[in-house]
C-alpha cells in the first residue's frame, strides 16, 4: 500500500508539473505573438491562462492543507503560479525555472541576458525587468546573491515584485 501512495503522489506531482509548464508555455507564446493579435484577442487569452493558474493555485491550497508530504514540492510550484497571477513575473520562462527550481539554468539565463546587453541584442528595459525578476527567484530559491546583485535587486525591484515578495513570505 505505501508504494501505491507514492506512485501516486508522483503521478500527482507530475500531472501539475506539466499542466503548469503547458500554462507556462502558452503565456510565453502569447507574449511572442502579441503582435499578430488585436487587442482583445490577446487581453482574453491572457486573462483565461491567468483564471487557469488560479485554479491549478487552488488546489495546490486544498492538496497542501490536506496532505504534508506534498506540501515541500507543491510549495514552490505554488510560489511561481502566484507569482504569474500576480503578473510579478513577466517571462514566463523565468517562472518556469523558478517552478523546477532550476537556479543554475536561472544563472545561465542572467549571463546570456548579460552578453546580449553588451552586444545591443537586448534593451536596458527589458534586461533589466528581467535581471530583477532572475535575482528575486534566485533569491527564493535559496540561493546566495553577490552584493552587486542585492545593490542591483534594491534599485530596481518594483512594486509588484515587493507584493510577491509579501506574499511568497505569507505563504512560508
Amino acid at each position: 500500500m505505501a508504494s501505491r501512495g507514492t506512485t501516486e503522489t508522483s503521478k500527482l506531482k507530475q500531472n501539475l508539473e506539466e499542466q503548469l509548464d503547458r500554462l507556462m508555455q502558452q503565456l510565453q507564446d502569447l507574449e511572442e505573438c502579441r503582435e499578430e493579435l488585436d487587442a482583445d484577442e490577446y487581453e482574453e487569452t491572457k486573462r483565461e491562462t491567468l483564471e487557469q493558474l488560479s485554479e491549478i493555485n487552488d488546489s495546490l491550497k486544498k492538496i497542501m492543507s490536506g496532505d504534508m508530504t506534498l506540501v515541500d514540492e507543491l510549495s514552490g510550484m505554488q510560489l511561481a503560479i502566484q507569482a504569474a497571477i500576480s503578473q510579478a513575473f513577466k517571462t514566463p520562462e523565468v517562472i518556469r525555472m523558478f517552478a523546477k527550481k532550476q537556479p543554475r539554468q536561472l544563472r545561465t539565463r542572467l549571463a546570456e541576458m548579460d552578453r546580449d546587453l553588451m552586444v545591443g541584442k537586448l534593451g536596458r528595459d527589458l534586461y533589466t525587468q528581467q535581471k530583477v525578476e532572475i535575482l528575486t527567484a534566485l533569491r527564493k530559491l535559496g540561493e546566495k546573491l553577490t552584493p552587486d546583485d542585492e545593490t542591483f535587486l534594491s534599485a530596481n525591484a518594483g512594486a509588484a515584485l515587493s507584493q510577491f515578495e509579501k506574499v511568497s513570505t505569507d505563504l512560508g
